[in-house]
C-alpha cells in the first residue's frame, strides 16, 4: 500500500482500511478503559481494608507498649516512623490524583478518560522531566530510603520488596532500549491507567506497612518462646536451713511454661532423676550441709531443633545452727520509757510461729511490736516469748529496765542555759522546754511558767509567751540584770495523759 504512485481509487480504499482500523482499535481500548477504572475501584477498597488492618494491628501493638515497654517499644517505634513516612507519601500521591480526576466532567466514566495529556504537561517538559515529574520521582525514592534506614539492619525480606516495589531505576523496554522509569509508566498513557498505577503505589504503601508490623512482632514472639532467653532460678522454701535439715526447693525458669521438659538436669555435679521434672519445674530435695554458705550449681538441656541449649543453674543458701533462744532486741536501747511507744523487733530465726507477750505488748506487723509501759509502776517488765523449730516448741523471755522521760530543760527563743538577749527580744519571744540528746523526738507543749525580775514581784504566766504583768515587769529592768523563767510546767504534744517531769530553769542576761 505503500508503495508506488497509488491511484485515486487505491486511495480511497487505503483510507477506508485506516478507518476500519481506527474503529476497531476505538471499541477495544473502551474496553480496556473500563477495566481500567474497575480495577481501580478494587483497589481503592482494598487499601481502606488494609489501612484498617494495619491501624488494628498497630493499636495492639501500642497494647503490649503499655504492657511491657521495655521489650516492645523500640519496635512501636520504628513502626511509627515508617507508618508517618508512609501517610506522607499517600498524602502527595492523592493530591495528584484529586489533580488528574479533576481535569474530567465525570471521575465514573472511564471510558471518556483516554487522553494521557494532564501527566504529559503535568510530569514531563520538551526537555525531558518537568520539575513535578522530578518531585514525584524524589517523593518515591525518599520513601523507599527512608523506610530502609528506619528498620536499619535485620530485616532484608522487608528491604528487598522495598527495591523491588519503589525502584526509579530506568527499565528495558520490549526493544531491548532502556528508557527513564518516569516515562516508562506515565508518558502517553490513558488517564485512568495512570490513576490506576497511582492507586497501585498506594497499595505497596500499604503492604509495606503490613509487613513492617507483622515481621518485626513474629521476631519478637520467636525471640521470647526462644529456650536462649530463659534464665534458671533456685527458689529455696525458705532462705536459711540449720544444720542436720535436708535442703528444700525447687528450680524453675523465668518462663514458667508446664510443657517444657529438660532433656537433662545437673545439680552440684548429679544428673537428677526425671521423676523430679514435674509442670515445668524440677524438685530439688537434699542434705543441707554444714553451716555456712552453700553454692547449688549445674545447668538445664533442653533439645531445640537438632542442637541442645544448654541453661547456666547458679544459687546460694545459707545453713545456721539451730537455735535455743528467742532474739529480742529494742530499736532504741535495752530500756522501754514511759510516755511513749517503743518500737520492738521480736524474732526467731527459722520459726514462722512466734508468739509474744507481756503488758502493754502489742504486734504492729511480722516481727515489729510496740509496747507502752505509761501505766506500769514497776520499774521492769519481762517479754515472754514462745516459738518451734523443726517440730522442737521452746520458752524465752527478756527483762526490759522502765525509765521515765528524762527532765525536760527550758529554752527562750530555742536557746537553753543562760541566754544573752535585749528586753524587746524577751518581750516576744516564746518559752518552750526540749528534751535533749533523747532517743525518741517527742514534742512537748509549755502550759505556764514564773518569771523574775530584779526588783520586781515575781510574775506567774499562762502559756508559753509573757502577759502584759510580765512586760511590764520586765520594763523596769536595767542593762545587764538577769532575768529567771522558772517553774515552767510542760505536757507531751501527743495529748498523752503522762507528767513530765518538772523543766529546768532559764537565765536571760540583759543586753540593753
Amino acid at each position: 500500500m505503500a508503495g508506488g504512485k497509488l491511484t485515486a481509487r487505491q486511495k480511497m480504499i487505503n483510507l477506508m482500511y485506516l478507518i476500519f482500523i481506527a474503529m476497531l482499535a476505538l471499541n477495544m481500548s473502551k474496553e480496556v478503559l473500563s477495566a481500567f477504572g474497575l480495577m481501580n475501584e478494587k483497589l481503592v477498597k482494598a487499601n481502606k481494608v488494609s489501612e484498617e488492618q494495619n491501624a488494628a494491628f498497630m493499636d495492639g501493638l501500642e497494647s503490649k507498649v503499655e504492657e511491657q515497654p521495655e521489650k516492645y517499644k523500640p519496635l512501636r517505634d520504628k513502626a511509627k516512623e515508617v507508618i508517618t513516612m508512609s501517610k506522607e507519601l499517600e498524602t502527595y500521591i492523592d493530591g495528584i490524583k484529586s489533580q488528574m480526576l479533576a481535569s474530567v466532567d465525570d471521575p465514573t466514566d472511564y471510558e471518556t478518560m483516554d487522553k494521557g495529556d494532564f501527566l504529559d504537561n503535568y510530569f514531563f517538559s520538551p526537555k525531558g522531566n518537568s520539575a513535578a515529574g522530578n518531585e514525584f520521582v524524589s517523593q518515591i525514592s525518599k520513601y523507599k530510603d527512608g523506610v530502609k534506614v528506619a528498620l536499619g539492619d535485620g530485616y532484608p525480606e522487608i528491604i528487598n520488596s522495598i527495591e523491588e516495589d519503589f525502584s526509579t531505576k530506568p527499565v528495558t523496554n520490549r526493544d531491548g532500549v532502556k528508557v527513564d522509569w518516569l516515562d516508562y509508566h506515565y508518558k502517553g498513557f490513558p488517564l485512568v491507567a495512570s490513576v490506576t498505577k497511582l492507586e497501585q503505589i498506594k497499595a505497596d504503601i500499604q503492604k509495606t506497612e503490613s509487613k513492617v508490623l507483622s515481621t518485626m512482632l513474629k521476631g519478637q514472639l520467636e525471640s521470647e518462646v526462644s529456650l536462649t532467653n530463659f534464665e534458671a532460678i533456685v527458689v529455696a522454701d525458705k532462705t536459711a536451713f540449720f544444720s542436720g535439715e535436708r535442703f528444700k526447693g525447687k528450680i524453675v525458669l523465668g518462663k514458667k511454661d508446664k510443657t517444657l521438659r529438660a532433656h537433662k538436669v545437673v545439680v552440684n555435679g548429679k544428673e537428677l532423676s526425671s521423676d523430679l521434672m514435674q509442670d515445668g519445674q524440677t524438685i530439688l530435695d537434699f542434705p543441707a550441709g554444714n553451716p555456712g554458705e552453700r553454692k547449688i550449681k549445674g545447668e538445664f538441656q533442653f533439645k531445640e531443633g537438632d542442637s541442645i541449649v544448654t541453661i547456666p543453674i547458679e544459687s546460694s543458701y545459707s545453713v545456721i545452727p539451730a537455735p535455743n533462744a528467742a532474739v529480742i532486741s529494742a530499736d532504741k536501747m535495752n530500756v522501754v520509757y514511759r510516755g511513749v511507744q517503743n518500737p520492738m523487733t521480736i524474732s526467731v530465726p527459722g520459726a514462722s510461729n512466734v508468739v509474744a507477750s507481756a503488758p502493754g505488748l502489742k504486734k504492729s506487723s511480722g516481727s515489729k511490736y510496740v509496747m507502752d509501759v505509761t501505766s506500769l509502776k514497776q520499774r521492769e517488765v519481762k517479754i515472754n516469748v514462745k516459738a518451734s523449730v523443726n517440730g522442737k516448741s521452746f520458752p524465752s523471755s527478756r527483762t526490759f529496765r522502765i525509765k521515765d522521760i528524762p527532765r525536760p530543760v527550758g529554752t527562750v527563743r530555742g536557746e537553753d542555759g543562760s541566754v544573752k538577749m535585749t528586753k524587746n527580744a524577751l518581750a516576744i519571744s516564746t518559752v518552750g522546754a526540749i528534751l535533749p540528746d533523747f532517743d525518741f523526738n517527742l514534742k512537748l507543749r509549755v502550759t505556764g511558767f514564773k518569771i523574775k525580775v530584779p526588783g520586781q514581784p515575781t510574775v506567774r504566766v499562762s502559756g508559753s509567751k509573757l502577759n502584759s504583768q510580765a512586760r511590764a515587769a520586765l520594763k523596769r529592768a536595767k542593762r545587764g540584770e538577769s532575768v529567771q523563767i522558772f517553774d515552767i510546767n510542760a505536757k507531751l504534744a501527743s495529748g498523752s495523759s503522762y507528767r513530765v517531769k518538772k523543766v529546768s530553769p532559764v537565765i536571760i542576761e540583759l543586753t540593753n
